[in-house]
């Protein structure tokens, strides 16, 4: 696949998984695009940490996840720990992608993990795409294939779509954080959608409620100040309120966003 027409296709994906309300389906939306344009044919997506002490890990396709489900507790320690993108991500902040072989040389075809990456997926290669903003330990996705190395086409595109990643990420991101503030009291993606607020909009209103300013809510969805201020107008539009005060006091008349105590309570819980 041609690299515009690859572009193009991640970047259609990317803009479909932020209109998507159910935030744990971002990322499997994303993940089987990724392995296409960056020439994988497995995803390993973990976006807590690379690390041996836990965390979530997600897959693509769900052979691979049944795969990994038949592993023990020490076989699971040892794909967690990213060897080896985990320490060459170090304090430096570069986050370019990197393959194993490139990263560890060659040490990678013995390593341990290659060896049960072999057993278990049937795999030799494998292409670290961290997500540009993250500390260590890093976090991101891992694209596996077998055969060749991934080519220096390969590496252009995974940087070329990492901001992609990380757009739908920090989307991803509020959004489980705005659904754990309002607490169980029913489908609060349910009420958004009968405000006819999109997911960007449920986001942005969410960060308004926390008090950002139009500046810093860019900052934090990766977007420029002028489609905030759009979203905005749309949010007081849908809303029909003409001020952000207004428009969180209404939000919180709607159960949209928590009340001024639990909205205290999730900020003291964040930090």
């Amino acid at each position: 696949m041609r690299l515009e027409k690859a572009y193009e296709r991640m970047t259609a994906v990317a803009v479909a998984a932020l209109h998507e309300r159910e935030p744990e389906r971002l990322w499997p939306l994303l993940a089987g695009t990724l392995a296409e344009v960056c020439g994988g044919e497995t995803v390993i997506h973990k976006l807590d940490d690379w690390s041996e002490r836990g965390g979530t890990i997600g897959t693509v396709p769900d052979g691979a996840a049944a795969e990994l489900a038949r592993l023990g507790e020490a076989d699971l320690r040892l794909l967690r720990a990213g060897y080896p993108f985990a320490g060459h991500y170090g304090p430096d902040g570069d986050r370019a992608p990197v393959t194993a072989h490139r990263a560890a040389g060659r040490t990678w075809p013995d390593s341990r993990t290659a060896r049960l990456l072999r057993d278990v997926l049937d795999v030799d290669h494998v292409l670290g795409v961290p997500l540009p903003g993250s500390a260590a330990p890093v976090t991101g996705c891992l694209v596996y294939r077998s055969g060749t190395d991934f080519t220096d086409d390969e590496l252009v595109m995974a940087e070329r779509v990492q901001p992609l990643l990380t757009a739908v990420e920090r989307q991803r991101q509020l959004l489980v954080e705005w659904r754990r503030a309002l607490g169980p009291s029913g489908a609060p993606q349910e009420r958004a959608a009968g405000c006819s607020l999109t997911p960007r909009e449920t986001a942005v209103l969410a960060l308004l409620t926390d008090a950002l300013t139009a500046d810093a809510i860019g900052r934090r969805l990766g977007i420029s100040v002028r489609t905030v201020h759009k979203h905005v107008e749309n949010i007081y539009r849908k809303l029909g309120t003409r001020d952000r005060v207004g428009t969180v006091l209404r939000a919180q008349r709607l159960g949209l966003v928590p009340s001024p105590g639990a909205a205290r309570a999730a900020r003291a819980h964040r930090s």
